[in-house]
């Protein structure tokens, strides 16, 4: 039997076919065109559901299972999303669309960044854990807990919202609407922010910066200024390593999980931000002495991952 995962995006989106070793065989994608309303919307998953089927030769009649990742609340007991920010469901049940327009009994639904942490679970960088994190480090920090190979959820689905603790108090503004929240430092939006503050600290001391040349500031404009030596940007990228080591070692502490797996466009950066974080977390974590260490690792899925993860559902 094969299972299909359904990854809903704000841009995108994108369904798979996933056979018993979680390998996608085919892949589909639409424009979600989110101006449209949930039933248009939830139309194209279906048709896109079809799609894969076709492509790989199969019917639906060979899936066991269909799995929808969606952003915002999704309640996994009901299969409603609850609510999106940027997409017009409201308390809109999509698993039972899909299930009466496909045939398919077993229809299930995972918020989008718990979904992809399963992903990381079952077929990534956590593959073999029972207890693992991750974290993406974009636009925010998005965060996904699996405890025992199960999501964690919290009683009204929207745990794991990792990016939302206070690190800093009466920090940073946070897009969430409270200070000093992770996100507000650690997110690649916050390192773009900190570049900026500390190209205007030096041009203001009159002192000069490789950064200030840049024509546009991005997340990986203190890393390569701090490869090239520039102390402006060693100055940056390391206040960024500190606070994103501080939230790191507290999930650590909260979690004990065995693997955390960090993705985002910051985890780009491949295995040098793992040796940067690593000796901070672990010099930081409780029992550190004693305490079996977490491992770090970049996550392996990409954007693949929430489609794995929703048909593992």
């Amino acid at each position: 039997m094969y299972r299909i995962g359904v990854d809903l995006g704000g841009t995108n989106i994108a369904v798979g076919l996933v056979d018993e070793n979680n390998t996608i065989l085919v892949k589909r994608s639409r424009p979600t065109n989110p101006k449209r309303s949930s039933e248009e919307i939830a139309d194209d998953i279906v048709a896109l559901c079809f799609e894969v089927c076709e492509g790989a030769g199969k019917s639906m009649s060979d899936v066991s299972n269909i799995g929808v990742a969606s952003p915002g609340i999704a309640n996994c007991d009901s299969g409603e999303i609850e609510y999106t920010n940027n997409l017009p469901f409201r308390c809109f049940n999509i698993c039972e669309y899909v299930r009466q327009r496909t045939g398919v009994t077993n229809v299930a639904l995972a918020n989008d960044a718990n979904a992809a942490a399963l992903g990381e679970a079952v077929a990534g960088a956590a593959k073999g854990t029972s207890s693992s994190v991750m974290i993406t480090l974009g636009t925010g920090v998005g965060g996904g807990v699996i405890i025992d190979g199960r999501i964690l959820t919290g009683f009204s689905f929207v745990g794991g919202e990792l990016g939302h603790m206070v690190i800093e108090k009466n920090g940073a503004l946070c897009s969430c609407g409270r200070r000093g929240c992770w996100e507000a430092y650690s997110s690649a939006t916050a390192l773009i922010r900190m570049t900026r503050e500390k190209i205007e600290e030096y041009r203001k001391a009159g002192k000069k910066t490789i950064m200030s040349e840049q024509e546009r500031i991005t997340g990986r404009t203190a890393c390569d200024a701090m490869r090239a030596n520039d102390e402006a940007g060693r100055e940056v990228y390391e206040a960024y390593i500190s606070y994103l080591a501080t939230g790191l070692t507290n999930i650590v502490n909260i979690f004990q999980p065995e693997v955390i797996s960090l993705g985002g466009g910051v985890s780009g950066e491949g295995q040098s931000l793992i040796d940067a974080l690593l000796p901070l977390v672990h010099s930081e974590q409780y029992g550190r002495a004693h305490a079996k260490k977490a491992e770090l690792k970049i996550a392996q899925l990409g954007n693949d991952a929430g489609i794995i993860g929703a048909a593992a559902l």
